[in-house]
């Protein structure tokens, strides 16, 4: 019955591997050391399958004196065949003191199952059997790794080839890493954005699908800063570089990709370490199961020893062994929710962040930059005996050397461009504001601390928003009122996190604690901590850590410069990485291509999902392993089990990884 069902399966396999072949030799689907082994599958198992026409009879009748040897010398070629290169593995092991792998274990056991045969003059199928189908997993298992690599890959295809420099009326195509930061480089439609820079001519509408997964296009005009990796797909645009390539997102982002898989979880070390214990102790465990029980029997039962069924017992045992599910499906899973996370523009930096990530109960925001849009404007000015446009214009003035979201709003309600020749002995206080002097007066722009600290006295706002007083040679000269908006998602984005399973949301903020706390009404976040300085945000995230339970971790999301001690500090740090600085996406661990907090919660859901998957696998391979070896020592289980407990636990198991690529409805 075994071998009819084993004949039936490899005249499948041949008509599989045929038609397969035929249809994918072309379309670049395998490489080539796949092509050629599925060939050898093809050969191996027609070769096999036409042997098993030609009983030992047959043989005998054809050759009468030779027969036997010229049988075992076809089976034999058969064999080498399809496992030469799996006895080559195994010698290399063995010649370099790395005995205990997959390889050896299979070597092993169908040498001594063809040893058997041999002895017993009886039927060398089994062992050529239980090689071809351990391949035929190998194969398996290499064309589904290949295929996951080449999906995330075609999904991460943003290196641009070239630039474009024009140059005498003409294009000239340059190698993006010897483009100079200032350079006008030129992107026609359907051409990848080689390096970031400022648009400085032209409209046009972008694919930014790659980088953030969303399919909805982006407009850009003169004047709108734009990023490397995305397709111009309508208008001519140029560019004025302000990176180098080595510098820009995609350089960055593709850097983040290949270098994910160095940083290994702690279920990728156990499964390693696991590894290099199990292997040796299972082939000493299969010795002693051939040589002490018929030692027993001869010493203590007085009975036959039965050599030959406790080494096939024993050789059955080793190909239970393989440890091939855990080592192969364990990575893969990882390397695959990476994947399925960078195809929705969350970018983690490695697989130990995305089983901390699935652990996450408590995330912490930064506000502005975060939950908000970071894009402040001028709304309102207030007791003051200056005219508006006079008090914007000192404020502007004594906050032109800052780079504060605050600061370019003041710069830009002011209009006109900054004369710095007004402005000297700029003194900047931080979490306070700042004291310059401008036009031979002393002027100080800031929050209530500010006003405090130069003890002037100040008139609260009742309205909310950020409320920079303005005090000129030591006088209260008014305030102004500046507002940021918030992003259209982040409501959306703390209830799905609620939603997901996150315990606690919380917010930290410099601002002041009426605009803390209305956005913080508005969003539905669970707490809320503000009139922070940014050592204040460090010592606050290490509080909530020292308050955790050891299981649980902690995320911070941030954008800005300020936040990048306290993104290193947390358990799990998430920057936005469209427009957030390079300090802070240097120290998070991971990224969000499109500022888009509700992408928080999706990879989240795709962390838990991934993690799932690994311990899936772990639970199942390591049961079916114990099962199946109790059943090999027993006797219950023969080679044909073994092989097919083996490849099929480890076929069930890459397939499952192969789930966590795909993440798109989470």
């Amino acid at each position: 019955m075994a071998e009819l069902i084993v004949n039936v399966l490899l005249a499948c396999i041949v008509a599989a591997a045929a038609i397969f072949l035929v249809v994918n030799w072309n379309r670049g689907g395998m490489r080539k050391k796949q092509r050629i082994m599925l060939v050898r599958i093809l050969t191996a198992a027609a070769l096999l399958l036409a042997l098993q026409c030609f009983p030992a009879e047959t043989f005998s009748r054809a050759f009468p004196l030779t027969g036997r040897w010229v049988r075992l010398a076809v089976y034999l070629l058969d064999y080498l065949i399809i496992g030469y290169d799996i006895l080559k593995k195994a010698w290399k092991g063995m010649k370099n003191r790395q005995v205990f792998d997959e390889c050896f274990l299979m070597a092993v056991a169908t040498l001594g199952a063809l040893a058997l045969a041999i002895y017993e003059n009886g039927e060398y199928l089994e062992a050529i059997a239980v090689m071809l189908f351990y391949q035929i997993g190998e194969w398996f298992q290499s064309y589904a790794v290949g295929k996951s690599r080449r999906n995330i890959s075609d999904l991460m295809d943003i290196r641009p080839d070239y630039a474009n420099v024009e140059r005498d009326g003409k294009l000239e195509q340059m190698d993006p890493g010897e483009i100079e930061v200032g350079t006008v480089i030129v992107v026609q439609p359907g051409e990848k954005v080689p390096i970031d820079g400022i648009v400085v001519e032209g409209t046009s509408t972008l694919n930014t699908s790659a980088l953030t997964g969303e399919s909805l296009p982006r407009e850009v005009k003169t004047g709108d800063q734009i990023i490397s990796g995305c397709i111009n797909m309508t208008g001519l645009l140029r560019i004025e570089t302000s990176r180098e390539f080595g510098e820009s997102t995609v350089s960055k982002i593709l850097d983040l990709v290949e270098n994910a898989s160095s940083r290994k979880s702690k279920s990728e070390d156990f499964i390693s370490k696991f590894a290099r214990v199990y292997t040796p102790a299972v082939c000493y465990a299969a010795l002693a199961l051939a040589l002490l029980p018929p030692a027993a029997r001869t010493l203590f039962l007085n009975v036959s020893p039965e050599w030959g069924v406790w080494l096939y017992r024993a050789l059955t045992f080793l190909v239970i062994s393989c440890p091939c599910a855990l080592v192969i499906s364990i990575p893969l899973s990882f390397f695959a929710g990476i994947g399925g996370a960078s195809r929705e523009g969350v970018l983690v930096k490695g697989s130990n962040y995305l089983e901390t990530l699935a652990q996450v109960d408590c995330v912490v925001f930064d506000k502005t930059g975060t939950l908000t849009q970071g894009t402040f404007s001028v709304s309102g000015v207030h007791h003051s005996d200056l005219s508006d446009e006079k008090l914007i214009a000192y404020a502007a003035l004594a906050e032109s050397a800052s780079s504060h979201p605050i600061s370019k709003s003041l710069q830009q309600a002011y209009g006109l461009e900054l004369d710095r020749s007004r402005v000297s002995d700029i003194q900047e206080i931080s979490g306070n504001g700042v004291v310059a002097k401008v036009d031979e007066k002393i002027v100080a722009v800031g929050n209530d601390k500010l006003m405090n600290r130069l003890q002037v006295e100040h008139i609260p706002c009742r309205q909310v928003g950020t409320i920079v007083h303005v005090a000129i040679d030591g006088a209260y000269a008014g305030h102004i009122v500046i507002s940021d908006v918030l992003k259209p998602s982040a409501k959306e984005a703390i209830s799905r996190l609620h939603g997901a399973g996150v315990k606690r949301t919380m917010m930290l903020t410099g601002d002041a604690s009426a605009v803390a706390a209305s956005v913080a009404a508005e969003i539905g976040v669970d707490a809320v901590f503000s009139e922070l300085l940014p050592a204040d945000k460090v010592s606050k995230v290490e509080e909530l850590l020292e308050q955790k339970s050891p299981k649980s971790k902690l995320a911070f999301v941030g954008d800005g410069i300020n936040d990048a001690p306290v993104l290193s500090r947390a358990d799990i740090g998430i920057a936005m990485g469209a427009m957030g600085s390079d300090a802070a996406i240097e120290a998070a661990d991971v990224v969000l291509m499109d500022d888009d907090p509700l992408k928080i919660a999706k990879a989240i859901r795709i962390s838990r999902k991934c993690l799932g998957i690994v311990y899936q696998n772990i639970i199942f391979a390591l049961g079916v392993k114990l099962i199946c070896l109790g059943l090999g020592a027993l006797g219950v289980a023969n080679m044909w089990f073994a092989i097919f407990a083996d490849v099929g636990v480890m076929v069930l198991a890459v397939l499952n990884a192969i789930r966590a690529l795909f993440v798109k409805n989470l």
